[in-house]
């Protein structure tokens, strides 16, 4: 080949290079553009599926479900070790001394599965198990147990012994969750070298919190505070959900518990004094002593006065989708156990080990509620105006008459479910919400004038006084006589004082009775006039029972309650029972109108809690 030929082919061989050179460069510009794109976006990658926690589907498999879950034996639940992680699956020193040739047989009958010997216990236990589910007690593993056994539950013991210590911690006990928040990544690269320390540092943690901020015995721990910091750890949030998602799942789930104990819930974001961590994982997780088992069975479980863990295997929805697991409803069910609660086997407890789909409203039962009470009190506090309103509805029978209790203070009210002796789930709400046209807070009375000829609904607040409609559900802007509201209760109601502190309507003599300081003042309706030699002396026309025990001045409420049919007076956190007539015949010795002595108010209208003013909306 000539010289020419030889520089041609040398020029053809380097194109032929750097043609390859730009491929590949323009390869890898691509690969790490798709690179960039997954970050991005998701919706083009297959999740990887789950992994199945395995079924129990044999006796040696439920006997084990029996030891864990406390069956066979209380369980040390909170006492349970953190298991060594090692950092790498290192290889020995010395290969030559620690490698045998395997023989040919060993690849295919290798079991790593120990024979488990079945416990001379265990036809009691599952009788136990079996009872405590509904189901025959025969000490059998029959179908209808198998069933039982894998629905999904809570990881929690169903029977535990005391907790000595109460809390148990978590890795976030030592991450730094700010800068977890924005640097996931480096997390990751130095989530080894925390593991390795893990054992030892939460342990200390966890003995440090134990002496704070826990109030009893060890037989009946319970937090000593009144406000109860919580977060959502920054390497614990899920996959399934955003993040703004799980936080208002938690707030709500964390309110359901304070609208029946005299608690509050808050989250913290940055504060370093958190009493309750909540937080998702998979696995070996979060560094906590016990593992998840993957998709099924176990979804979460929480620490006595501790922790929460959710395992974000499971498929955990929101708060309108109908199928997968309900974030909600297994928060409530954790959030119990921290605040110290076991398990109830009873159905429509939220507090029983295992899962039930909801069917209609979701909220906590009686037993629920007296459990949680038992250990932090029951709710007591004063109210601005108390009342029954009425209000006529259109049937196919004609019309009837229907009524709700109501509790008002400041800006926000509770309707008292009188049948089932509580408050309507997600109370208080605001007043504006409900009731349109009054004044948004500081209502000072009711008055629901109602005979023969008149209906007539009032509130009060300073000097001015609203009708309210109760056909249209708001307040009259002016009403069928051309009146217009508000009007000043001068006008309205001529010669009573203003301002009131409470005021009600006695049926049997057709009179208004307005309650200001130390005073009474009666208002005849057929009249529209002030009753002669009135104001009087509180004491004077509604006597105490008891000398020693009468309101005597500044009244909260006055009200006569449909469901008892009897009037009230209210003041602070007590009421007075006013004699009825049946009372008066039993025994004429009783005084006309007395106040029998007071009583709490929460021992008969239960349940009616403040929330923390940050979850008040979500009430609504």
């Amino acid at each position: 080949m000539g010289t020419a030929g030889m520089e041609k082919a040398d020029c053809l061989k380097t194109i032929s290079i750097l043609a390859a050179i730009i491929f590949l460069l323009l390869l890898f510009d691509d690969a790490g553009s798709e690179r960039l794109f997954h970050n991005r976006d998701h919706s083009d990658i297959e999740l990887p599926h789950h992994p199945q926690a395995d079924p129990i589907l044999s006796p040696e498999e439920a006997q084990q479900y029996l030891v864990k879950y406390g069956w066979v034996a209380p369980v040390h639940w909170e006492e349970q070790t953190y298991p060594e992680i090692p950092e790498f699956d290192q290889a020995p020193q010395d290969v030559s001394q620690a490698i045998l040739e395997g023989q040919s047989s060993e690849r295919h009958s290798l079991n790593t599965t120990k024979k488990v010997e079945l416990n001379p216990l265990f036809s009691e236990s599952l009788k136990k198990f079996q009872e405590a589910n509904g189901l025959n007690a025969t000490g059998i593993l029959d179908s209808a147990t198998k069933i039982a056994m894998n629905k999904p539950r809570c990881g929690v013991p169903d029977h535990k012994t005391p907790s000595k210590r109460g809390k148990n911690g978590t890795l976030s006990l030592i991450a730094e969750e700010k800068d977890s928040q924005h640097n996931n990544s480096q997390m990751e690269r130095t989530q080894r070298q925390k593991r390795s320390l893990l054992s030892k540092i939460v342990e200390h943690h966890r003995r440090k919190r134990d002496s704070q901020g826990t109030l009893g015995n060890s037989n009946s721990l319970s937090f000593s505070k009144n406000t109860l910091k919580w977060r959502l750890m920054g390497e614990g949030y899920s996959m399934q959900l955003t993040i703004e998602q799980q936080r208002q799942i938690l707030k709500k789930a964390f309110r359901m518990w304070s609208e029946v104990i005299p608690l509050q819930f808050v989250e913290d974001l940055n504060g370093d004094d958190v009493d309750i961590r909540v937080g998702f994982g998979t696995g070996q997780h979060l560094g906590c002593s016990q593992a998840f088992d993957g998709e099924g069975q176990q979804f979460a479980h929480a620490w006595y006065l501790g922790d929460i863990h959710f395992d974000d295997d499971e498929h955990f929805v929101g708060l309108s989708s109908e199928h997968g697991i309900s974030l909600l409803k297994v928060a409530v069910h954790e959030i119990g156990h921290a605040l110290g609660l076991p398990h109830i086997n009873r159905l429509g407890s939220v507090m029983q080990p295992n899962y039930v789909p909801q069917e209609g409203k979701f909220e906590l039962n009686w037993e629920d509620r007296k459990a949680v009470q038992e250990k932090y009190g029951s709710c007591d506090g004063s109210f601005s105006t108390v009342f029954d309103w009425v209000r006529k509805e259109r049937t196919s029978r004609g019309e009837i008459y229907r009524f709700n209790t109501y509790f008002f203070k400041t800006g926000w009210y509770w309707m008292y479910e009188n049948n089932g002796n509580r408050t309507r789930f997600g109370d208080p709400r605001p007043i504006t919400a409900g009731w349109m046209g009054i004044p948004a807070k500081g209502i000072d009375a009711y008055v629901h004038v109602w005979n023969w000829n008149i209906d007539a609904q009032y509130f009060f607040k300073g000097a001015q006084v609203w009708r309210y409609d109760p056909e249209k559900d708001m307040a009259f802007t002016e009403d069928w006589r051309k009146k217009k509201y508000p009007q000043l209760i001068s006008e309205a109601f001529p010669g009573v004082p203003n301002p009131v502190d409470a005021a009600f309507f006695d049926r049997k003599d057709r009179l208004i009775y307005f309650f200001s300081e130390n005073n009474v003042t009666a208002f005849s309706i057929e009249r529209n006039k002030k009753v002669e030699h009135y104001p009087k002396r509180i004491i004077d026309v509604f006597p105490p029972v008891d000398p020693t025990d009468h309101p005597k001045a500044y009244i909260d409420a006055v009200y006569f309650s449909y469901t008892h049919m009897s009037t009230y007076f209210i003041k602070d956190k007590y009421f007075w029972k006013v004699v009825s007539d049946q009372e008066r015949q039993a025994n004429s010795s009783l005084p006309l109108n007395g106040l029998w002595p007071k009583k709490k108010i929460n021992s008969k209208w239960f349940d009616i809690c403040d929330v923390h003013p940050s979850v008040l909306s979500l009430g609504t």
